[in-house]
């Protein structure tokens, strides 16, 4: 690493960071790269906080980058999704603010983190609180995005605010945010999936809030690829940046897609998927959770309806969906209530569909009436925090091989395993030969995408009857109609959540976005798939699958029982109650009858003895 300039670790090795506070040089021996929390300047507090999290020890990007950040030095770090960029910068972060909490005089947030969707400012900020609370420090953080009350949010001076830029510059530009104020206040600037930030439009509302960052402030850049708006926006914002790129093996490639995910694909005709994932899901052949990934919301939705005529429930994650259902929703999906997500990734498809609005002027109105609709600040394949997703499927691939790294990222995080089953129609066979030449596939290597072995032609055969029966019900005005129920259903089910999740926010079970749509209910023929259907080799594929997620603790029972107690303990007792009379036990009559009937011989006697 150079002593001017821009300061780079070496790539395939993780640099240890010397006490001078340069990067070091490479490599170094085994017993500094498992250097511990306290070993690399974290406070005891934090350390705390983090065992009570079960967090034990840093993984190699905060072994690096932690030092670095206390030492106050600009770092640009990359590192895969799930490697732990997140606590690597609020770590260092929130030490550093500890020392200043004590000081009143500032009118606008010590630190801010910008982050490209909703989703992800929400996460990070639940972090940042839970580190706040086990620390039991006086540190205010909030959250803003697009829609929130800003003048409300910034009341009281908060010391650290996570945003979209869009909102920032909205803050600045309408008052609600002194440009003064940021100036004399600002300490550090976090931009977090920095490779999302222009890809999603931010890069005016970047260029505003650079005129009000000083000088002085320490500016940090995450990212999981390299690519040519980081090195704009390192040019932009950084000064003399330390660059950490950290792959884990020596091939770039390994850092970017792990070995612990296993790649799959399966060729059949577009007609087909239907069947396919039918198949996939109803013979059991891959392990839940599942996340399942299309190019359109109207697909999504046809897969949703598709699915339920066979007992499968499923919830459609999408940009026209309110905030607050979105985050329950995901939620819902983390702690395990639902298994099957499917999840619309059309943000490449958008990016194209905007650059030829702006090619062509006479579509403006069109392209507003889009805006209004969806949310701009939404992205699913990135910055949102899927968890214990063990399985995901591409339904429909992805039009670029970076959209399919970003997808298959989402299993397989914080070094546990994971799949990737990819659906592959004639019409895709060129994305996926861009794919597998990106992974190095030649003739002499081993390939790292290979068919999927437990599904046979058999087995999809064997459901091709029903399947295609049910798709044939599944029309594009059931689509239509469904997914406008949907979307209905969320915008009364958002205000719901927004007050009772303010008062209750431990409850999941109010609201479920596994909700059947379609109008009939399923046949229940279609739930379960008959024995003679199956062939010997489909069973034993099966049984396998059945009995590796036993291993692993995860059986759907143990979950059902949770939720069941749960809704009793939050019944209303109240609600018990009933006007109804308590009806006739068979065979002879109640206590009240035998002691009305009692009373009424009494009452007989002393009118014949009167």
């Amino acid at each position: 690493m150079g002593k001017s300039g821009e300061k780079e670790a070496p790539p395939t090795e993780p640099p240890v960071p010397r006490d001078g506070g340069g990067a070091g040089d490479g490599g170094g021996d085994e017993a500094e790269d498992e250097r511990s929390f306290e070993e690399i300047g974290l406070d005891p507090r934090l350390v705390r906080a983090l065992s009570k999290k079960g967090v034990e020890k840093p993984t190699p990007i905060q072994q690096v980058a932690i030092p670095l950040i206390l030492e106050g030095k600009d770092v640009v770090a990359r590192a895969k999704t799930g490697s732990g960029k997140t606590f690597a910068y609020l770590l260092p972060l929130l030490q550093k603010l500890f020392s200043s909490s004590g000081s009143k005089s500032k009118v606008a947030p010590s630190a801010i983190v910008l982050v490209p969707t909703r989703e992800l400012s929400q996460q990070v900020r639940t972090e940042v609180l839970s580190l706040i609370e086990l620390c039991r420090v006086q540190l205010k953080a909030v959250e803003l995005t697009g829609g929130a009350d800003m003048r409300a949010a910034l009341a009281g001076s908060p010391d650290i605010l996570v945003s979209t830029p869009g909102c920032i510059r909205k803050c600045l530009s309408s008052g609600v945010l002194q440009p003064a104020s940021l100036s004399n206040s600002l300490e550090i600037l976090v931009l977090d999936e920095a490779d999302l930030l222009l890809s999603y439009g931010y890069e005016e509302d970047l260029r505003a809030l650079k005129a009000h960052i000083p000088r002085r402030c320490q500016c940090l850049l995450m990212s999981a690829t390299s690519s040519a708006d980081v090195e704009k926006l390192k040019k932009q914002i950084l000064h003399n940046p330390f660059i950490l790129t950290l792959p884990e093996v020596g091939d770039v490639k390994d850092d970017i897609i792990p070995k612990n995910v296993q790649q799959f694909w399966i060729s059949c005709a577009e007609h087909d998927k239907l069947l396919h994932i039918l198949a996939l899901l109803k013979l059991e052949l891959v392990q839940k959770k599942v996340l399942i990934f299309m190019n359109t919301i109207d697909m999504g939705f046809r897969l949703k309806l598709f699915l339920e005529k066979f007992g499968i429930r499923s919830a459609v994650l999408n940009a026209e969906l309110p905030q607050n259902s979105r985050l329950h929703m995901l939620e819902e999906f983390n702690a395990g209530l639902f298994d099957y997500l499917i999840a619309t990734d059309d943000s490449e498809i958008k990016e194209k569909a905007k650059a030829n609005d702006e090619n062509q002027g006479q579509r403006k109105k069109s392209r507003k009436h889009a805006k209004a609709k969806l949310d701009s600040e939404f992205g699913v394949v990135r910055g949102i925090d899927f968890k214990n997703v063990h399985t995901v499927i591409n339904f429909e691939m992805p039009p670029s091989v970076a959209g399919y790294i970003h997808r298959i990222g989402r299993t397989g995080r914080a070094y546990n395993t994971g799949s990737a089953v990819s659906l592959v129609s004639p019409k895709e066979m060129d994305i996926l030969e861009e794919i597998k030449s990106f992974l190095g596939e030649d003739e002499n290597k081993e390939s790292n995408l290979v068919p999927f072995p437990l599904l046979t032609k058999n087995a999809v055969e064997s459901l091709r009857y029903r399947a295609e029966d049910v798709a044939k019900s599944v029309t594009k005005v059931a689509i239509r109609e469904s997914r406008a129920q949907d979307l209905r259903n969320e915008i009364l089910n958002s205000e719901k959540l927004k007050a009772h999740f303010e008062a209750n926010p431990r409850d999941l079970d109010l609201l479920k976005h596994d909700k059947v749509l379609s109008k009939k209910p399923p046949a229940s023929h279609l739930r379960d798939v008959p024995d003679y259907l199956l062939d010997p080799k489909t069973q034993e594929a099966s049984k396998m699958v059945k009995l590796a997620r036993a291993a692993m603790g995860k059986c759907n029972p143990s979950n059902k029982q949770v939720t069941k107690r749960k809704s009793r303990k939050s019944r209303d007792p109240l609600k018990t109650f009933t006007v109804e009379a308590p009806k006739r036990a068979q065979g002879g009559g109640n206590k009240v009858n035998q002691r009305d009937g009692d009373h009424n011989r009494k009452s007989k006697k002393r009118k014949s003895v009167d």
